[in-house]
């Protein structure tokens, strides 16, 4: 009985592997065409704002970092965090990994494109529009393996995520009051949960998914947790960035005014000037922050959707780690 029962899992399985596969490849033609048509352009964009930064004059982009702390520290706490630690931990290996995986990106981007104009049997028709799903999906496969320098890509993957665990440490010891919260919060909504809603659901739900509801009501409590104490957490986050990068704001502008010839603008260390600028600066952003919720408004969000999915990974990474 045990062993027809086994037999019977492992047909449904392969047929659940099967069916899998099959949508795999079917989407194979047009992923394979919307990343040709788009990492290209992301990745000259993202090396064209590199080059344009590095122009930048020193003070002027000291302010402009100033300006990103002051008015949206609180809106993204985490990635700016781990992007500070980052510079301690190796961002320029980072960096270099980046391109490395870019430049593999783009060769393999190149020869798919030559691929796609192959006609091997002569016949006028490019090959690639002649096979269906699973074999254009094998063929771009076996072309990736073949074109792509593993060990360059080995290296640059592994540089990225040990520059990873190394901001991932820093971040759990930063966030270590937010993280005991989360978790204390999650832990009280558990108790209610478990006696008044768990046995209701088991109730609606069919038996064999039983076993599912205290896993999902558990992942549901501590999303609502973790949004509670990150949002208290926001709230800090924002007077601490806002009062930090303002006083950048108004420092940079005194080295920038001094350059020009500004007379009456002391030192640092000699003036309080720098430090009534940043107050101000600081409440203009921490208003600002406040005004939106904390939130980005829409349709920023959208714009900035690569920001606020980092934002939620980082935060849920650390959180559950514990």
């Amino acid at each position: 009985m045990s062993t027809m029962s086994t037999t019977s899992k492992r047909k449904k399985a392969a047929k659940n592997l099967t069916t899998f596969a099959k949508a795999v490849q079917a989407v194979a033609k047009p992923a394979v065409a919307v990343l040709v048509w788009f990492l290209p352009l992301a990745i000259s964009y993202c090396r064209f704002l590199r080059r344009t930064w590095k122009k930048i004059p020193y003070d002027a982009s000291t302010f402009l970092i100033g300006v990103v702390f002051c008015f949206f520290g609180g809106l993204y706490p985490t990635l700016f965090a781990a992007l500070q630690a980052a510079k301690h931990s190796g961002i320029s290996t980072v960096r270099m990994a980046c391109s490395s995986l870019a430049d593999e990106a783009l060769v393999i981007i190149e020869e798919s494109k030559k691929d796609d104009d192959v006609d091997a049997d002569g016949d006028g028709k490019a090959d690639v529009k002649q096979i269906g799903n699973r074999e254009y999906a094998l063929r771009k496969t076996r072309l990736v393996m073949a074109k792509m320098n593993p060990t360059k890509v080995d290296s640059a993957v592994a540089s990225i995520y040990n520059v990873w665990l190394a901001v991932a440490a820093v971040l759990k010891i930063q966030f270590a009051r937010t993280i005991n919260m989360a978790l204390g919060i999650a832990e009280f909504i558990n108790k209610p949960v478990d006696r008044f809603l768990r046995p209701t659901i088991q109730i609606v739900v069919p038996d064999e998914y039983d076993r599912w509801v205290p896993v999902v009501l558990s992942w549901i409590t501590k999303s609502i947790a973790m949004s509670i104490a990150w949002y208290i957490q926001t709230v800090i986050s924002a007077a601490t960035s806002a009062m930090q990068g303002g006083l950048q704001m108004a420092r940079a502008l005194m080295r920038m005014g001094r350059k020009r010839g500004v007379k009456f603008l002391p030192a640092d260390h000699e003036t309080y000037i720098d430090e009534v600028a940043a107050y101000i600066f600081a409440g203009l952003g921490f208003y600002f922050q406040f005004s939106l919720h904390f939130d980005v408004p829409f349709p920023f969000n959208w714009l900035l959707w690569p920001f606020e999915v980092a934002e939620w990974w980082i935060r849920w990474t650390i959180t559950k780690a514990d």
